[in-house]
């Protein structure tokens, strides 16, 4: 298996990492440095465990590597034969599940990943129609959330009179919740006849969906001074007013000219705190995409460019198919993926984002770190 001997040799890198900053750490220069003797101390704790891991596993591969020659031999004595045979799957599958622990070491964990998100559903080109489909996008990620164990709640919406979504935020809380639901940022594309077309021609619309994790209050600090705070009436589909009191908020964050409105609680101060939390999500994800937008393709490791005008997903109802375009995956079951069953595509794409990320840090040969010791 290539990925165990890939596995075998970064871990021997780990493993000569470890003896070298040994060496290092009885070194009578390095024991008068108090400094360098912590940092090296720091370093050494985190390969130990590693390491260890490593010689168990590397013990496991020869055991499998000695018996399955045995067996490609020939063993003549049955009783001999009838007990390798009945070993070997359970090494096997040992083998598999370490791996995956293995593989896991070398995966830097997105501190964003059990955040609480808020997501934002537009209506993009296709009029009536978009809106209608940023309902059925809403609905979908509502359920699939709700199977997930997560709490979905409404914080703004701007409904039509045919029952769409110009636009509607929401949030979803519970732990991995980005993790579950980070892909679905990008441009969405349902192609279907739509219930006002008399002709029975199929038109195209799209929407776009904005992922961002929760920002907590050490994520983004804004002061008073930041931001314009406007209240009105609360309006509802085709512009009447659903309220009789100045409930709604407009805030405007000056430095960006970042507006968000919140008119779906009666009380002002909700809708206040409701603004201000989509608001810091947005400031902090204009943050993370500046500074990825910094970092090099080669060192990125995403699935597609993340960037929300790509279009990412198409919903084609004449072949009850939904293709997602950047891992090239088509399911035939497009009224259970729109009740929320969404856990086969998020689960692909789940994997194909850690053989991507598996894949740089294998190619990375251990620039990553492993001649740190060396190099200062």
């Amino acid at each position: 298996m290539r990925e165990v001997e890939l596995l075998l040799g970064r871990f021997k890198q780990f493993a000569d990492q470890l003896e070298q900053i040994d060496i290092r750490m009885s070194d009578p220069v390095t024991l008068q440095d108090m400094a360098t003797y912590q940092r090296l101390a720091k370093e050494r704790s985190g390969l130990v465990d590693r390491v260890e891991k490593f010689n168990v596993f590397r013990k496991l591969c020869q055991e499998l590597e000695r018996l399955e020659a045995l067996l490609s031999a020939g063993i003549e004595d049955k009783e001999f034969l009838a007990l390798v045979q009945e070993e070997l799957p359970g090494l096997r599958q040992r083998q598999r599940q370490m791996t995956e622990e293995l593989e896991d070491y070398l995966l830097a964990p997105d501190p964003r990943q059990d955040k609480d998100i808020i997501m934002e559903i537009r209506a993009g080109t296709g009029g009536d129609e978009a809106a209608l489909f940023a309902a059925d996008l809403f609905r979908m990620y509502r359920y699939y959330a709700e199977q997930c164990g997560f709490k979905v709640e409404i914080m703004s919406a701007s409904p039509t009179e045919l029952g769409g979504y110009k636009e509607i935020i929401f949030s979803v809380e519970g732990r991995g919740a980005y993790r579950k639901f980070h892909f679905e940022s990008g441009v969405h594309r349902v192609q279907r006849v739509p219930s006002t077309e008399a002709s029975g021609r199929i038109h195209t619309s799209a929407v776009s969906v904005a992922v961002l994790p929760e920002a907590e209050e050490v994520d983004v600090q804004i002061k008073p001074q930041d931001i314009k705070v406007d209240v009105f009436r609360s309006m509802g589909a085709g512009g009447q007013s659903v309220n009789t009191t100045d409930s709604a908020v407009r805030i405007t964050h000056l430095a960006t000219g970042m507006v968000v409105i919140c008119q779906d609680e009666r009380s002002q101060l909700k809708n206040r705190a409701k603004a201000m939390k989509v608001l810091c999500a947005r400031l902090m994800d204009a943050a993370v995409r500046e500074q990825d937008a910094k970092i090099s393709q080669e060192r990125r490791t995403q699935i597609g460019s993340g960037d929300r005008s790509e279009k990412i997903r198409t919903y084609n109802f004449p072949d009850r198919r939904v293709t997602d375009h950047r891992i090239g995956l088509t399911v035939y079951r497009i009224e259970q993926v729109l009740e929320g069953d969404l856990e086969e595509i998020i689960t692909a794409l789940l994997r194909a984002e850690r053989t991507l990320k598996l894949g740089k840090s294998f190619n990375q040969n251990g620039k990553d770190g492993t001649n740190a010791s060396n190099e200062r």
